[in-house]
């Protein structure tokens, strides 16, 4: 399977890497969509590298880049969709891993909406653990089928406008209801006034997780 393309920044401390961060963004963005956030967060991990991946696909409309259309959310497209996401997302972990010469445990996940679904999907379903899952303004897709798939309990991070317009924050509230039970440890950030997007009480959150992920 052809590994997915990506972006670089760091290690903040010009040293060989200790830590790996994928960045994964949403529906109709690109790799540079989410790099701007590694030097904040590179602050809190100095041996990191960050690599924010390209998603898959063109977007239909010729600009940004998606994880798998859209155009029909009914949820078994929707899962199919995360599933052939996810199988790609895989390898480019173990291939990025492989490449910086880290074991297979030292990374961290984040994404946005359609990249948040994607590293929660992916990310708890994988027999190496993540250290961290960080989830901002997404959705848990296929939940009926996570109790069975879970390969980890990964800690979770789940961040969300309370007045996103696109991805209702109902989804987040849902998936940390459905995390808990399953015994995966959540640490939510919903934001009053936020619609859809990130902001500096979710990038403060975002780098206490991974602080705490790799400590």
């Amino acid at each position: 399977m052809p590994v997915l393309d990506a972006i670089h920044w760091g290690p903040a401390s010009k040293a060989a890497p200790k830590q790996l961060v994928v960045l994964c963004h949403g529906f109709g963005a690109d790799a540079y969509d989410l790099i701007d956030l590694a030097p904040s967060w590179g602050h809190a991990l100095p041996d990191a590298v960050f690599a924010s991946v390209q998603a898959p696909e063109e977007h239909p409309m010729g600009f940004g880049r998606q994880w798998w259309a859209i155009g029909d959310r009914e949820p078994a497209r929707m899962e199919a969709g995360v599933r052939a996401a996810a199988a790609k997302l895989d390898a480019f972990i173990d291939a990025e891993l492989a490449r910086v010469i880290l074991p297979p445990d030292a990374y961290a996940l984040m994404g946005f909406s359609q990249g948040a679904m994607t590293v929660l999907f992916t990310g708890l379903r994988r027999v190496n653990p993540p250290r961290a899952i960080l989830a901002f303004s997404g959705a848990l897709l296929a939940p009926h089928t996570l109790a069975a798939e879970i390969a980890n309990r990964a800690p979770v991070l789940l961040a969300h406008g309370e007045a996103d317009g696109q991805v209702p924050v109902s989804r987040s509230r849902d998936a940390e209801a459905l995390l808990a039970g399953l015994g995966v440890p959540v640490e939510t950030a919903y934001s009053p006034h936020l619609g859809h997007g990130i902001d500096d009480a979710g990038i403060a959150m975002g780098a206490l997780a991974l602080q705490r992920g790799f400590a």
